[in-house]
């Protein structure tokens, strides 16, 4: 029997498909064996715009719309957090870089597993580290 995995996927945005669900939850395991981090549980949740915004400006006091939102939940060692991310923002992203929905919708992903393996980005030079982890992980992830 196939272990359990400890990445979910729930779509509260309509008309919304993740393509290779086990694959990318197997690599978003390995993305935290990698980082030397323990992980118990990660919910991603994909929503609205409208949606994303309402929790950002309930839980945050943000008024401005967002592509994510991860919420670090852990009480132990081993990470448990939940994770929002914008179907609308992606596509806008997407469309603004230039670049695949697919592949901003797994940058984004990633960047949510990796603010839960300890990087930020508020300075210049922690966005240039966690662009840097990204890109790694976009290219690991599309080679394998």
């Amino acid at each position: 029997m196939p272990s359990k995995s400890k990445v979910c996927f729930f779509f509260e945005k309509k008309g919304f498909v993740l393509q290779n669900r086990a694959e990318l939850k197997a690599f978003i395991e390995i993305l935290f064996k990698k980082e030397k981090k323990k992980l118990a549980s990660i919910n991603y949740i994909f929503c609205s715009d409208k949606r994303l915004l309402e929790i950002n400006q309930q839980f945050l006091r943000h008024d401005y719309y967002t592509d994510i939102i991860t919420f670090d939940l852990s009480e132990a060692e081993a990470t448990q957090a939940e994770i929002y991310i914008s179907i609308d923002r992606v596509k806008e992203n997407a469309k603004n870089e230039g670049v695949s929905f697919r592949s901003e919708l797994l940058r984004v992903i990633f960047h949510g597993a990796l603010h839960l393996c300890g990087y930020k980005d508020k300075t210049k030079t922690e966005s240039n580290i966690m662009r840097e982890r990204e890109g790694f992980y976009l290219l690991s992830y599309f080679k394998d």
